[in-house]
């Protein structure tokens, strides 16, 4: 199985720290070695960094670099590697991209979907992962609908009903963004946390660092974190329940679904919710 990690803020944030801990897993503390990738969209939501390797990140110059010093953004999503399908290539690495209504979208998965997924000519995948096949399988379902690329609450819950459909295949934990805002899903293993005044240290599990965030922060900055596994020692990260989604805008959870009923909070904005 894979790993994911993202972050979405109210702030450019850089995701070294995180990513650090998440590239530990793969190779090192973890057996996630057949590849790695982080995606980060510029503040504006527009542009797209993807950089992608079929090596173990835990080894990768990148990948260390990276951790060092990564873009700052609002939305950064990041995924370390353990092939169940498809061979260890690099057109096999998530996150996966493709454009959609003049968007830029990416995606990152971790579980199995079992048989073949029906793919019309639209969207096709490049590589072998059923992964990349589910994302193919999901813009399809929103050209059908016809959504307003603009309607993050439509969005929101025409993702929700298309990541339940995909869980009947098996497990779909899986991240996806536009830039604009943060869509998470979980059939079996998600956290999260969220950073905010007044802010604390927080711990590494996997490798010897400690970040006083208080020291590199404002009093407004918001910024939440998710990750397959707690990435740090000393914070308090919530799982997801199981068929749990979330729609994340400026670092705040703005909706919740749940087992395609809500279960708990949907802001009364969030039907005519715009960005």
């Amino acid at each position: 199985m894979c790993e994911l990690l993202a972050l979405n803020a109210n702030t450019p944030t850089d995701m070294g720290f995180s990513f650090r801990g998440l590239s530990r897993r793969g190779g090192v503390t973890g057996e996630h070695a057949d590849g790695w990738g982080l995606a980060s969209f510029s503040p504006t939501g527009h542009g797209l960094t993807l950089l992608r390797e079929d090596a173990p990140a835990a080894f990768s110059a990148l990948a260390n670099q990276l951790s060092e010093s990564s873009a700052k953004a609002l939305v950064s999503i990041a995924h370390i590697r353990q092939a169940t399908r498809g061979v260890v290539a690099l057109e096999n690495c998530h996150p996966f991209a493709r454009t959609w209504q003049g968007q830029s979208w990416v995606l990152a998965h971790n579980g199995d979907l079992k048989g073949e997924i029906p793919l019309g000519d639209r969207y096709r995948p490049f590589g072998t992962t059923d992964s990349e096949a589910a994302f193919c399988w999901i813009l399809e379902q929103l050209d059908r609908a016809r959504v307003d690329p603009e309607d993050a609450g439509a969005l929101f819950a025409l993702l929700h009903h298309c990541a339940s459909q995909l869980a009947q295949r098996g497990t779909f934990n899986a991240l996806i963004s536009n830039g604009q805002w943060l869509f998470a899903t979980a059939t079996s293993r998600l956290h999260w946390l969220s950073r905010r005044a007044p802010f604390r240290t927080a711990t590494l599990a996997d490798a010897p660092l400690q970040v006083d965030f208080s020291a590199v922060t404002t009093a407004d900055d918001v910024v939440t974190i998710l990750s397959t596994e707690p990435l740090t020692t000393d914070e308090l990260w919530h799982p997801f329940q199981k068929g749990e989604s979330m729609l994340l805008i400026n670092g705040e959870i703005r909706g919740r679904l749940q087992e395609r009923t809500i279960k708990s909070t949907v802001l009364p904005s969030l039907i005519n919710l715009r960005g």
